[in-house]
């Protein structure tokens, strides 16, 4: 059994369940999920069947006894007739029975002894586990884990030779560190409510998250004397300073073309992001001009997870403000500057945007 070294890790999770179900087509579902030890999330990922109930599905790992349990004592958990969760109170399982599944067996993924997420197999039928069925799916979850470990590689040699530029040149921007942490989770959190009644996976939400931290790179070209001074920019500062997003974008294809990264999934969400982010949805950003869809997914979300956290944050010219005074702002911002739906999204997920926040305060 191998996995295609080409296509998508859901064309390749699609080839592994398709090999699967050639010795045991019972196996109708097999899902990943990726965990973010800092937020103790759980999320859907990426899956393969005909029908998926759990798409944009996130819990919090502590809450989830068992697969808490899994991950402490990486065990794996067989459960041969789901019937046992029919009345849980917990949505994920009430969703999964409701789909009509029937059973399921679950591993934890590790990569150099750090859990990274959960291999889901879902049979039709109760009882339909045996003991050459689990080999078998246990190989199988040995090379989804490899295949996600292999996705992600290439993405965080990306981010850490980026990481790198801006070390060698000894760059200094008053809105790295904890920043970064909660506007890449709040744009996560704005593109799965944004996706949710889609019956799209979770893929373009995580690489948004993994790409997100990328969107100013192009301030490493910015002279100190702009990018960091504390009061209002004169026109002709302000000029130089909207280069950053096309210097940004020109520093990424070099760095992807360097370090032959060219083939990395999702390639052109980074450069979106990074090109991107200061449109306005009045067509009145730059650096060109772009209004409405026009403007990339992605960087219109990327713009409102940034725009929230500038103003509830504290900058050397101004104080944190408010959430209230903030939202304030932002509805105010919403339909010329910033997009309407990922404002609204924002403020849908209010719960979970001040949990990422509580979790990642600045340094003080």
């Amino acid at each position: 059994m191998s996995a295609n070294q080409s296509g998508s890790l859901a064309d390749k999770l699609a080839h592994l369940h398709r090999s699967t179900q050639e010795h045991f087509p019972f196996i109708t579902r097999v899902s990943l999920a990726l965990y973010d030890q800092e937020t103790d999330l759980i999320r859907t990922f990426v899956y393969s069947g005909d029908v998926s109930p759990l798409n944009h599905y996130q819990a919090r790992l502590s809450a989830c006894h068992s697969l808490n349990q899994l991950a402490i004592n990486n065990t794996v958990r067989l459960e041969q007739d789901l019937a046992v969760f029919s009345d849980s109170k917990h949505i994920h399982a009430q969703k999964i029975y409701a789909a009509g599944y029937r059973g399921s067996y679950t591993v934890p993924v590790n990569c150099a002894g750090e859990l990274v997420g959960f291999v889901f197999f879902n049979a039709d039928r109760e009882g339909a586990f045996s003991q050459e069925c689990i080999d078998r799916l246990d190989l199988v979850a040995d090379l989804i884990g490899m295949l996600m470990h292999t996705s992600l590689i290439s993405i965080r040699t990306l981010m850490s030779t980026v990481q790198s530029a801006i070390d060698l040149t000894q760059f200094r921007d008053p809105e790295t560190g904890a920043h970064l942490h909660r506007m890449s989770r709040y744009a996560r959190t704005i593109a799965r409510s944004l996706m949710r009644e889609s019956d799209s996976d979770d893929q373009f939400s995580e690489y948004l998250y993994l790409f997100a931290p990328l969107h100013d790179i192009g301030k490493i070209t910015i002279p100190d004397n702009v990018l960091l001074k504390p009061g209002k920019l004169t026109e002709e500062e302000f000029e130089v300073m909207k280069t950053h997003p096309e210097n940004g974008g020109e520093l990424a294809k070099r760095l992807v073309r360097n370090f032959k990264l060219d083939k990395l999934k999702y390639l052109d969400v980074l450069l979106n992001i990074i090109v991107h982010h200061h449109e306005a949805w009045n067509g009145e950003g730059y650096p060109d001009g772009l209004a409405g869809d026009d403007i990339p997914l992605e960087a219109r979300i990327v713009a409102v997870a940034d725009v929230y956290d500038a103003l509830t944050s504290k900058r050397p010219y101004k104080e944190a403000w408010s959430q209230e005074e903030a939202l304030s702002e932002m509805r105010r911002m919403s339909g010329e500057k910033l997009d309407p739906s990922c404002v609204q999204a924002l403020i849908e997920n209010l719960g979970e945007i001040s949990r990422i926040q509580k979790s990642f305060p600045d340094n003080t």
